[in-house]
């Protein structure tokens, strides 16, 4: 099996793509739901050191890896006028809009008024009102991130094995 750019572009996508999706998976299904148990305190801390410590070059490489992959694998498919191409194309405007855009425009601005908040100065009213603002939205959030990941993964499986039957 000779094994082209393309071909190497397309494992790569799949592969980061895939390592988000498990991430984003993780965090729905285990880590939020269980520092949901948490007094206020106690989540809003947990929150807020995941936040510091998940920014490392190895989280943005899976996390924003595939927007550049996917979007090239797209444009290689349009080059070709492969008939993957509008497969490839979905999982590209999935991964950017659901996982992308709503990482940059909801998750983060919620993750920054958590990151700017000092736990130790304020009041037990305060974390209540706080988590009240954060968890909810932004569960909701990540949950969208999920199943976008998760979508954009399978298209990206989909087209692969589309493209290699062509």
């Amino acid at each position: 099996m000779d094994i082209n750019f393309e071909t190497t572009t397309m494992i790569i996508s799949i592969v980061l793509t895939g390592l988000t999706a498990g991430l984003c998976f993780t965090w729905t299904n285990a880590i939020t739901p269980g520092i949901g148990q948490l007094d206020d305190l106690g989540f809003l801390l947990s929150f807020q050191q995941m936040n510091r410590a998940i920014i490392n070059p190895i989280f943005l490489i899976i996390f924003f890896g595939p927007f550049i992959s996917n979007s090239y694998v797209a444009f290689l498919k349009y080059q070709h006028q492969d008939a993957s191409f509008w497969i490839f194309l979905a999982a590209s405007l999935t991964f950017t809009i659901g996982v992308v855009f709503i990482t940059i425009f909801k998750n983060v601005p919620l993750n920054e008024v958590l990151d700017k908040t000092n736990l130790a100065d304020v009041s037990l009213e305060e974390l209540k009102m706080l988590r009240k603002r954060f968890e909810n939205p932004w569960k909701q959030w990540h949950f969208i991130r999920t199943i976008s990941s998760t979508i954009s993964f399978v298209l990206l499986l989909v087209g692969s094995l589309y493209y290699h039957q062509s």
